[in-house]
């Protein structure tokens, strides 16, 4: 807690408890007079049943009815996502919900890709010429502020988040190029060396196949739609890309 209580010191009103997915012990009291959850799936855990069921059973025995989860662009679709899996739990807990389902982060590139564009000037994944389409999580995050303070007005209601760009990791390195002077190639490889490469550096299983799950089913599936509800909800245009590299340039150097 005392990272959490440093990095948000400027907003003093703020109460901290423990909490911890793979620690049910910590569910009861970090749950005590709570009447709406935010859940966020943490990379790296995809065993749902051994991780969320158990919460979602506490939420259900302490009558937390209210649950805005961040979910994925596609999760009502693709079974073998954690996501889907989380979004049938809520159902079948009879828990009031509202599923954003954000299409791919624009933050992809400053957190899980930053050191390959660092250290090797590379973006190295498994995704070919697919077509992802990106969104700012800032973007996320207000409209998650309006679902928190205003749940009534959209219960039970799954929101595509997305911005108005669908472009591959070719374009992505070309849009980089155009940007900051440290050039930045793409490099396609396939599952199987990706998984040896994560592996090698020391990423953990679960998160591996996350990515892999991420980049590569992009490649046999249709261009990404693209939704309005930001703007709808909003009254602003969501993020471009273009912005956002711009915005980050000092990482990406």
């Amino acid at each position: 807690m005392d990272k959490a209580r440093e990095k948000l010191k400027e907003f003093k009103e703020l109460k901290y408890v423990r909490f911890d997915f793979e620690q049910p012990d910590t569910f009861e009291t970090a749950l005590e007079n709570i009447d709406t959850v935010f859940l966020l799936r943490p990379p790296h855990i995809s065993d749902i049943e051994k991780y969320f069921r158990p919460l979602i059973s506490v939420l259900k025995e302490k009558q937390i009815k209210e649950v805005v989860f961040l979910s994925v662009q596609g999760a009502e679709r693709s079974k073998v996502i954690p996501h889907h899996r989380i979004e049938q739990l809520i159902k079948a807990h009879d828990l009031d919900f509202i599923f954003l389902r954000p299409s791919y982060f624009m933050q992809n590139l400053t957190t899980t890709l930053l050191q390959d564009i660092q250290e090797k000037r590379k973006i190295i994944l498994p995704s070919g010429r697919g077509k992802f389409n990106w969104i700012d999580i800032e973007n996320i995050a207000e409209v998650a502020a309006m679902m928190l303070s205003d749940f009534s007005t959209h219960k039970n209601q799954a929101i595509e988040l997305t911005g108005y760009e669908n472009k591959n990791f070719y374009q992505v390195a070309e849009l980089f190029n155009q940007e900051i002077n440290l050039p930045v190639r793409y490099v396609s490889v396939n599952p199987l060396r990706f998984f040896r490469i994560r592996k090698k550096e020391g990423m953990v299983r679960g998160m591996i196949v996350v990515m892999l799950l991420l980049h590569f089913l992009p490649r046999v599936q249709k261009e990404p739609s693209i939704s309005r509800s930001y703007e709808q909800l909003t009254g602003k245009a969501p993020s471009s890309l273009r912005d956002f590299i711009r915005r980050e340039k000092e990482l990406f150097c």
